[in-house]
């Protein structure tokens, strides 16, 4: 369908804007606006350098016919329009309410939702809008980004009837859009100030350890520095944004990442919009905790399973099924059961190859030389399963020697004989994934530079640890050293950020908190959006859902284009 088939006197903008709305399977004709309103922040960054410009718009535009109508980031309308009554009247009975949504699938070509799209400047005059109800109306709207960041941070209209349209519209509101950028970039020097005083206060003459989080602020102690890791950052990130608009302060229990309990006292800090101060104290202790050796060294990469449960599986002297993803380390906590202990190895897969018969014999004669490895034991033909089954059954426990040690896939997608085969062991070691043990990344990874020679230069910043506790981990601890070795190999000193990190693994935080159907959606939206180069009328065809599902799921999984 060509865009002159749509409307051939459109604008190429808004033409575009029309096509796009129709693929998202709306229609133009009467269609049954249904906008939810949801929450607004009223302490917003927005909204504190927003309000005093339009106040200053209202009292300019006075009772005259024109409406101005201010949305934040996520394209949520964050006030009722200011302006004439009986226009305000009309707009509200469209959609036009504090909260409301306007994004094209739902509300089609307008100088909100548009601008949203393209990022810039846009009148939609009268017959230019996609919905027959907005038609009457004209409208200009601006984007307001952020003058250091340069990030969007919402954007301002100007809404009359279609007879009373102006081309002075445009400039009046890009002038008061400059207006709220300045005020943006006050505020956040502002903010900085006053994150600095509260840091200063809560840590002057103390031993304890005292954390300020901003927007692109970081404030510690050298005890909260000692104590804390780059992933306990996120988490108290997360408390923060969680912390009631309506109280300022409040105290919580908190896990560290190395695994360590503590209180944490939140108080928001005045006059900031996202500046967050943490005062950290031990239950444990009635005098305030202080970070200085505190906190445990780095588990080696290889202590992926908890050395209790290792040592106690060892001590039994029971056959044991070492459950786990490729990728979890079953090789090496099978070597740890073993201790010193020499073993004999059998790859399960290799029965196939070899022939049953061939196979048999070899488990027969590795059984007499000692304790024995079977690799891979679920895929283990009938005849072999049922064999090393009734030599598991005569393993004699408390002794090393007969000890027969297997690692398989999860026991719970085991089934038939390779089920009866890990029930037969007298003991089970089930190895978590990768994905599902996000706070161990830190560890992880300082044990793995270790490894590589490289951990007392390399240091990986808290957004590329991040970026790395998003990821899926498919191939699990053997991915990660992977991905290690591709960083170490290009940055053998210095801070590791994203920019780092394979193209791959530069993924939304977000995704680390997600449950297992929505890491699937995820990933699946992320690599359309990939394939395509971001085109997301493409990505939704290919994933064979609508234009209005797949922004609806992006919105709701935080997908963007760059970040996919």
């Amino acid at each position: 369908m060509r865009t002159s088939d749509i409307a051939p006197s459109l604008r190429p903008e808004i033409a575009l804007s029309w096509r796009r709305c129709r693929m998202s399977g709306l229609e133009p004709e009467a269609p049954d606006l249904r906008i939810e309103p949801g929450e607004v922040d009223p302490r917003s960054r927005l909204v504190a350098a927003a309000q005093p410009v339009l106040e200053q718009l209202a009292e300019q535009l006075g009772d005259t016919d024109y409406c101005v109508i201010l949305a934040d980031r996520e394209s949520r309308l964050v006030d009722v329009p200011l302006g004439a009554r009986t226009l305000r009247s009309r707009l509200e009975a469209l959609g036009v309410v504090a909260g409301g949504v306007f994004m094209e699938e739902t509300t089609g070509t307008n100088s909100i939702a548009t601008v949203y799209e393209l990022r810039h400047g846009l009148a939609v005059h009268g017959e230019e809008h996609y919905l027959e109800p907005f038609k009457r109306f004209s409208c200009y709207g601006h984007p307001i980004r952020h003058p250091a960041t340069r990030r969007l941070e919402g954007v301002l209209d100007i809404t009359c009837l279609a007879e009373n349209d102006s081309p002075l519209l445009g400039p009046f509101l890009a002038r008061a859009v400059s207006d709220i950028e300045e005020r943006l970039l006050l505020s956040a020097r502002r903010a900085e100030q006053h994150m600095l005083a509260a840091f200063q206060a809560a840590a002057a003459g103390r031993n304890r350890p005292v954390l300020v989080l901003g927007e692109g602020v970081v404030l510690a102690n050298p005890a909260a520095v000692e104590l804390l890791d780059p992933i306990d950052h996120l988490r108290l990130r997360e408390l923060a944004a969680d912390l009631g608009r309506h109280h300022w302060h409040e105290e919580r229990a908190i896990e560290l990442s190395s695994g360590r309990h503590l209180h944490v006292r939140l108080k928001a800090i005045a006059a900031t919009a996202d500046g967050t101060l943490f005062e950290f104290t031990d239950p444990g202790e009635a005098r305030p905790l202080i970070g200085g050796g505190t906190r445990p060294s780095a588990a080696p990469a290889r202590a992926w399973v908890s050395t209790g449960a290792v040592a106690s599986t060892s001590a039994s002297g029971a056959s044991v099924y070492i459950g786990g993803e490729p990728g979890t380390g079953r090789t090496t906590t099978a070597r740890s059961l073993a201790g010193e202990t020499g073993f004999v190895t059998l790859d399960a897969s290799e029965a196939a190859v070899q022939g049953e018969a061939a196979w048999l014999a070899a488990l027969e004669q590795a059984c007499a030389s000692g304790l024995l490895l079977v690799e891979d034991a679920h895929v283990l033909p009938g005849a072999c399963a049922v064999r090393l089954r009734r030599l598991i059954e005569r393993a004699p426990s408390g002794q090393a020697a007969g000890r027969i040690l297997l690692t398989g896939a999860p026991f719970a997608e085991l089934a038939g004989d390779a089920a009866a085969l890990a029930a037969g062991c007298s003991s089970r070691v089930e190895l978590p994934v990768l994905r599902d043990r996000p706070h161990d990344l830190p560890g992880l990874v300082r044990a793995m530079l270790d490894d590589l020679g490289v951990g007392d230069r390399v240091r990986f910043t808290p957004a590329a640890l991040a970026a790395l506790a998003a990821h899926p981990w498919p191939g699990n601890l053997r991915e990660l050293r992977a991905v290690i070795g591709v960083v170490v190999a290009h940055r053998s000193a210095g801070d590791v950020t994203p920019r780092d990190l394979p193209e791959s693994y530069q993924v939304s935080p977000r995704r680390g908190r997600m449950t297992p159907l929505e890491r699937a959606e995820h990933d699946a939206i992320a690599a359309a959006l990939r394939e395509y180069d971001g085109n997301k009328l493409r990505a939704a065809q290919r994933l064979g859902i609508s234009r209005t599902t797949l922004y609806s799921r992006m919105r709701a999984l935080q997908i963007t284009v760059s970040n996919s």
